[in-house]
């Protein structure tokens, strides 16, 4: 066995031969600089981060004391305790707007003292649209690759002390090898549900949704010392969930993850973090855990907080009766409030803070006799040059469906909700709609029609010009959980979130006999995915969801349609029973690329 030295020896010669030679990355071109510099130069000006570090500069974990963010002016956090340890996976939750995002994004920015050795990947946009290859824009880690060899290079002179680090540098460029880089890089976007030609296509001839995937992928290949990941199912179809929530539960460095899903955060967390009030609570285990370990906390805390209340009660009662009584009497008041005095010095439990809830509404639709809408023989295809997607469906939908359509990406979910609405047409046969249906589809775009500079408020009041009143407006807002100044301040100001929130009051104003969901969960927390939940129970019309939120269908759907090679087929089986059949899918299939592996060496 060589020794520790004569390892530290061969680490630093080999990073110093692969760097040798190697061109360096590409500086960003002027206009590029400009941009990033603008766009940095606002963020900061409206966000304020302080924080001490609190681990060691080699630890691999990070601790972080005394941190606080403030956003246009209002303190998200105060002095909280960051702890971040290696190996663990993190569900970050909160209520919408109390500042996930914005926290993810100062320590993926290093707005706070983060030793270099961490390599941080915030998973917050799309990857950039260029000419280069999905395989090729995954593949592309010149830049990480340099920053470990100057590392290793550097750590070799620290002595014992950077032994650990070291070795750990060492292995994260071997992961980076370009002779196994290709094949990992193939398997990860494979399994984000691109084929081998969408493989080799430009990133510019990608949506943005797509060009999410290929980012999401980038970070799984590079592997950080610290990935965040902000909503990173938002973009998925319920295989590529699925493949991910696989993929995650093995992750051996620090993960963060923003999620809506409680399926998702069930399958991949170790802790839950709960940012509320300004403060960071930690939970172990995944979100089931931590919902019954904090109900347990809270219940003991309500207890404790009633007894104290009680006793206080008491204590100042019998101060105020006997304060200035006999000899005897007084003595004991005045022994009570010293008692006071040491527990109020002590601290006294607080009351247990409730999370606000939301009470979702759809109006009443009235009815219509069935079928409200009549699919016959469709067929459907984008232009002739193109696969049918579509061949000979015929269904009908009336205000009692209860649909969730499921299936891989490209099968034509969102195609077949835009058919029913009329934004596309059939290639052949007919889609008969009641003459009286008003329909409404939620999708992810409508969030483009929020005029930012408005308020809430005002965009609702030029919406619907009908309503004269605007406390009526104000209520009607109010019902889907934006009060305040979030109704009255620049919808540029809220977080996608509370703008959703916006989009969903707009829909439910116009009192629609079907809702098309496309994807309803995006940006909203759990609360008010609950509350959607329960107002589309509630809602007399019909309903058609595509969605990647298992939790979500299982709640409202009553049918399951699986959108597949042509038709609509439907499941026998629960979402739950489609979901292990969907893991059963990526267990063979991981099974095979193993097989492929050994069969080329």
């Amino acid at each position: 066995m060589p020794s520790e030295s004569a390892k530290k020896r061969q680490a630093k010669k080999k990073a110093a031969a692969q760097s040798r030679g190697k061109p360096k990355a590409a500086a960003n071109s002027k206009e590029e600089q400009i941009s990033n510099g603008v766009e940095q130069s606002l963020e900061l000006s409206s966000r304020a981060c302080t924080g001490v570090l609190a681990s060691h500069p080699l630890a691999k974990d990070l601790k972080i004391e005394n941190f606080s963010i403030t956003f246009h002016g209002v303190e998200l956090l105060k002095d909280a305790k960051l702890e971040l340890n290696c190996g663990r996976r993190y569900g970050f939750i909160g209520l919408n707007g109390c500042g996930k995002s914005t926290m993810l994004m100062a320590i993926g920015k290093r707005e706070i003292p983060i030793p270099e050795h961490f390599d941080i990947f915030h998973l917050h946009g799309e990857i950039e649209a260029s000419d280069k290859t999905a395989l090729q824009a995954v593949m592309e880690v010149d830049k990480e690759r340099h920053r470990l060899e100057a590392e290793a290079a550097e750590l070799a002179h620290l002595g014992d002390e950077a032994s650990d680090r070291l070795f750990e540098v060492y292995e994260r460029l071997e992961e980076l090898d370009a002779e196994k880089a290709e094949v990992l890089a193939a398997e990860i976007l494979h399994g984000l549900g691109f084929t081998k030609t969408m493989q080799n296509t430009c990133t510019k001839d990608f949506s943005g949704g797509w060009r999410m995937r290929i980012a999401l992928a980038r970070a799984l290949f590079l592997k950080p010392s610290v990935l965040l990941l902000d909503e990173p199912t938002n973009h998925l179809d319920l295989d590529a969930c699925v493949w991910l929530e696989e993929e995650l539960k093995d992750y051996k460095r620090i993960l963060v993850i923003v999620s809506h899903s409680q399926d998702f955060l069930n399958g991949v967390c170790t802790n839950i973090i709960h940012l509320t009030q300004g403060k960071l609570n930690y939970y172990g285990g995944n979100y089931d855990s931590y919902i019954k370990t904090r109900s347990e906390l809270e219940e003991n805390q309500m207890k404790q907080y009633n007894r104290e209340q009680d006793e206080i009660k008491h204590m100042v009662n019998y101060i105020a009766r006997f304060g200035h009584g006999s000899a005897k009497l007084a003595r004991q008041a005045q022994s009570k409030e010293k008692v006071l005095a040491k527990m109020k010095a002590g601290g006294l439990t607080e009351k247990v803070f409730r999370d606000k809830t939301l009470s979702f509404y759809f109006p009443d639709c009235g009815k219509l006799p069935p079928p409200v809408i009549s699919v016959q023989m469709m067929s459907f295809r984008y232009s002739v040059d193109k696969p049918y997607i579509y061949k000979n469906l015929d269904f009908g939908l009336d205000l009692d469906t209860r649909v969730a359509l499921v299936g891989p990406n490209g099968a034509g979910k969102s195609t077949l909700l835009k058919l029913i609405e009329g934004s596309l047409t059939p290639t052949d046969g007919l889609i008969r709609r009641h003459g009286h249906l008003k329909i409404c589809r939620y999708h992810q775009h409508l969030q483009d029609m929020l005029e930012l500079e408005l308020s809430a408020l005002e965009f609702m009041m030029k919406c619907f010009t009908e309503v004269k009143e605007i406390e009526d407006m104000r209520k009607s807002i109010g019902r889907y959980g934006l009060t305040g100044k979030q109704q009255t301040c620049p919808m540029a100001n809220l977080s996608d979130g509370q703008r959703c929130r916006v989009v969903f009051a707009w829909l439910a104003f116009q009192t629609p006999h079907l809702l098309l969901l496309d994807e309803p969960t995006n940006h909203l927390d759990m609360e008010t995915i609950d509350s959607l939940a329960e107002a589309i129970n509630d809602f007399e019309g019909g309903l058609l969801l595509v969605s990647h939120d298992f939790r979500l269908i299982n709640q409202v759907a009553e049918e399951i349609w699986v959108c597949e090679k042509q038709t609509i087929t439907p499941w026998k089986g629960d979402i739950i029973s489609y979901k292990e059949e969907l893991k059963k899918r990526v267990d063979k299939e991981k099974a095979k690329a193993r097989r492929a592996k050994i069969n080329q060496r």
